[in-house]
């Protein structure tokens, strides 16, 4: 008896068994069955069109064949950012960095754009950026009309895929592409623009400001980039 007894307090309460005893699964807690709420389902769905949708359109960029730009450069230059960001800033086109690497804004503008971006507390997770141009023009030349109407279809299409709350234009380039019509970027800049794009059912407003590029060869007008940064952020207050 007291043999018994002791068996029973190591945990041997049956010394011969037909079947192997999974001690684990009797003493596991019965599973529950997970249910997503439709605001995660829809999210998920959401999402998962969204990267389907750039992918397709990236795709479709690189097999475009209705530029020379594409033969003279290293790389197709896409995006960068979030895409699920309020805020989608479009430049003009890939400098000698930016084609090496394949992303845009990465040399010296591209780093004072961050820092930019950073004063109103913005990072690269809280913006997604694109240019007019996917291509980098031969020794930086200023892109031409045509090659800017050429592209507008596929910045358009980005544009209605990532569906953001604000856009900065930065540099004339990209405010000719997108504001046709529209004054030159000095007397713009600092106002909202309520831009109608292909492909979403509301306009999207647009802030107008001087390229990086420029700022780093006319320092004194980072101020009115400064004015144009902190109407952007009262913007983005008012969203939140």
């Amino acid at each position: 008896m007291a043999k018994k007894n002791l068996l029973e307090d190591i945990g041997i309460d049956c010394l011969l068994s037909n079947l192997p005893l999974n001690r684990y699964e009797e003493h596991q807690a019965p599973s529950k069955k997970l249910v997503s709420s439709p605001a995660v389902v829809t999210s998920n769905r959401e999402s998962s069109s969204l990267s389907e949708g750039l992918r397709d359109l990236k795709i479709t960029l690189a097999n475009f064949e209705g530029s020379s730009l594409k033969k003279t450069a290293i790389n197709m230059v896409f995006s960068d950012g979030n895409p699920d960001a309020k805020v989608m800033v479009v430049g003009e086109a890939p400098g000698a960095d930016e084609d090496r690497q394949g992303k845009p804004f990465v040399g010296q503008s591209g780093q004072l754009l961050r820092r930019i971006l950073s004063f109103i507390g913005l990072t690269i997770d809280h913006v997604y950026i694109t240019n007019v141009l996917p291509y980098r023009p031969p020794g930086n030349r200023q892109p031409t009309p045509q090659e800017i109407q050429m592209f507008l279809p596929f910045l358009q299409k980005h544009i209605a895929l990532i569906k953001p709350k604000c856009l900065l234009l930065v540099g004339g380039t990209a405010c000719k592409a997108l504001l046709e019509g529209q004054d030159g970027i000095t007397k713009i800049r600092g106002t909202w623009i309520d831009l109608v794009v292909p492909g979403l059912d509301h306009p999207v407003k647009a802030m107008a400001t001087y390229h990086p590029a420029y700022l780093l060869r006319s320092p004194l007008r980072k101020k009115d980039v400064w004015k144009d940064m902190l109407m952007v952020k009262k913007f983005l207050r008012t969203i939140q």
